[in-house]
């Protein structure tokens, strides 16, 4: 494929194309108005046009099957070993920037396929912001499920194989909730049996990024195009305090448990310093959707709105819980009160009632 993309890419201007196709595309809206505009696009250049697509795609599988895992394990043998060689620094260095790449284009991917209908133009801050927050976030993951693997060795593999289990069903359990028909038109040669490996290897791919950071691209496997077209603004805020919860409990029993191995690490500082990094991942998030997403003008309601509805949402929740603790507690008064009463009623009567049998005798 990469022989075939720079050979049609140096003998592109040389041939004449045989016939050209006319696509349509929008402008982003300006002052309410958005501009249609046509373009010829020659055989070669849709043609690169499928090369890098299929390029970018294979760079999101390369970054989160094969470099997250080998990053994970090249950490967790420094751990062990208490060295950082230059080797392996340089190794980690390359696994991270991989994994960062195989989000960023993650990404991108799922801002054109939700906007194909625009002209989508990434500009670089947005690329800056993109690579800071999946920087930060996939370091502090990595690191936390390493530390805390080295403490308790058994009980990371259940936190991994829960974690993967849950994003691997979620998109099944969706579609079956949603009682679509089965997607028949992926792949015309494919029978229903290729189709639900191909399926099962999509949300196998979907799970191993969400193991490690937010997957942009959400996989709806009602859809023809198998990926969620709406902006859930309630699901990534979600997604986001459970893992912040999650990294805080992993690090929690890490510091617990932590033996005198790990004498030559300040444990107080390290704990604050990934929290504190993994909620820079979440700024950088937060102001990438907020200022620098290419396709913001298009949104229905901004990231930080649905941040406040939510919170307000989990306020509304607590007090509902706390105003039922009081009203039980009330109401557990008032029948230990009616209890006293009572009581107090039936030894007034036998006081009486002993007071006037003495009174006859």
């Amino acid at each position: 494929r990469c022989v075939e993309a720079f050979y049609i890419y140096f003998s592109a201007e040389r041939v004449e194309e045989p016939y050209v196709s006319i696509t349509k595309k929008r402008q982003m809206p300006k002052d309410g108005y958005s501009e249609e505009i046509e373009k010829e696009v020659g055989q070669a250049e849709g043609k690169l046009r499928t090369h890098r697509s299929a390029f970018s795609r294979a760079s999101v599988i390369q970054a989160f099957l094969g470099s997250a895992p080998q990053l994970t394990l090249q950490l967790y043998i420094c751990i062990l070993q208490q060295e950082v060689t230059v080797a392996r620094s340089i190794f980690m260095v390359l696994s991270l920037l991989s994994i960062v790449y195989g989000a960023l284009r993650c990404n991108i991917l799922a801002i054109k396929i939700k906007y194909d209908d625009y002209d989508v133009r990434v500009k670089p801050a947005a690329y800056l912001c993109i690579f800071m927050w999946r920087s930060f976030e996939i370091a502090t993951r990595v690191t936390v499920l390493v530390l805390f693997g080295s403490v308790l060795r058994v009980w990371v593999f259940l936190v991994v194989l829960l974690n993967f289990l849950c994003f691997f069903f979620y998109p099944w359990i969706h579609f079956w909730l949603s009682r679509s028909p089965f997607p028949e038109n992926i792949e015309k040669e494919l029978s229903r049996l290729g189709t639900t490996i191909v399926l099962c290897l999509l949300t196998f791919l979907y799970a191993g990024i969400n193991m490690f950071c937010w997957s942009a691209a959400q996989v709806e496997l009602s859809d023809p195009d198998l990926i969620s077209k709406s902006q859930n603004w309630y699901q990534m805020t979600v997604y986001y305090i459970v893992r912040l919860m999650e990294n805080a409990f992993l690090l929690l029993m890490w510091y617990i448990y932590r033996t005198d191995f790990y004498l030559y690490v300040c444990a107080p500082t390290l704990f604050l310093q990934l929290l504190i990094g993994y909620c820079m991942g979440i700024f950088f998030m937060l102001v990438f959707y907020q200022f620098c997403h290419p396709c913001k003008k298009l949104f229905s309601s901004s990231i930080t709105e649905a941040l406040l509805s939510c919170f307000n949402i989990l306020y509304f929740i607590c007090q509902h819980h706390k105003s039922t603790l009081l009203k039980g507690k009330v109401a557990m008064k008032s029948e230990n009160t009616g209890e006293a009463r009572g009581s107090s009623k039936t030894i007034d009567q036998n006081r009486s009632v002993h007071q006037s049998a003495s009174s006859n005798a």
